[in-house]
């Protein structure tokens, strides 16, 4: 289990001086009928009321809000966080998944986002040596590839694409790749049998060699380009 350590409040000290209300960003507080009313579903467990206090009213508490799952495939260790449902934040569930993996002597990780830019994405790429964007060809693909492509440039992490479920015809996050010089590190065209794994939880290049093979050039890609931007910054 993985505890989060939302605010609890004493009426015995409470002083009704508001500034943990105008501390928080989140309106996880509110001062209501002369008392004050902690809202736990947005809460943000960053615990900045209580430093706030000048009463010390309010304390934290531990509450659970998800689960941490190791499991392994021959020679690949998995961890798997899962956040329990109507929980504010994930950030917790992603820090302990860090330090779960930290604690091997891993020679490469490889940390699977969710697709946007928004705080899970931002926490999981902020140690990452390389990023890797995988797009689709719809105009939807676009637009999300376009919010992780701005958020990588704002944390200056190298990367490079992977085009998934190609199709013949225009594909337009190639336009889009195409039109601001970004890396293509492979295409994987649509495939229903592929779909098919995955939907049974199979792994493909147990199942395939094409997919073998095209998994094992691409993480060699991968490691290559890393090795080229460890390269250029120790140069700088």
């Amino acid at each position: 289990d993985l505890h989060s350590f939302p605010t609890r409040r004493s009426s015995d000290l409470f002083v009704s001086c508001r500034q943990c209300i105008e501390f928080c960003k989140f309106n996880a507080l509110a001062y209501i009928n002369a008392r004050l009313v902690i809202f736990d579903e947005v809460c943000h467990a960053c615990g900045g009321c209580s430093l706030v206090c000048p009463a010390n009213a309010l304390t934290e508490k531990a509450k659970v809000i998800g689960k941490i799952f190791r499991g392994s495939s021959r020679q690949v260790e998995v961890y798997t966080g899962v956040l329990n449902i109507g929980e504010a934040s994930g950030i917790p569930i992603v820090k302990k998944l860090f330090t779960a993996a930290g604690q091997g002597e891993h020679e490469l990780v490889v940390i699977d986002c969710p697709p946007g830019s928004a705080c899970l994405v931002m926490e999981s790429i902020k140690k990452a040596d390389y990023c890797i964007l995988v797009a689709e060809p719809t105009l939807f693909g676009v637009h999300n590839l376009n919010m992780v492509y701005e958020l990588v440039r704002l944390f200056n992490k190298p990367f490079g694409v992977i085009l998934n479920k190609c199709l013949t015809g225009k594909n337009p996050a190639e336009k889009f790749c195409a039109a601001r010089r970004i890396k293509i590190l492979s295409r994987i065209f649509f495939d229903r049998e592929l779909g098919s794994w995955n939907a049974h939880a199979e792994i493909a290049v147990n199942k395939n060699e094409k997919y073998r093979a095209l998994f094992s050039a691409l993480l060699a890609a991968v490691i290559e380009e890393v090795r080229y931007e460890t390269a250029v910054d120790s140069k700088r």
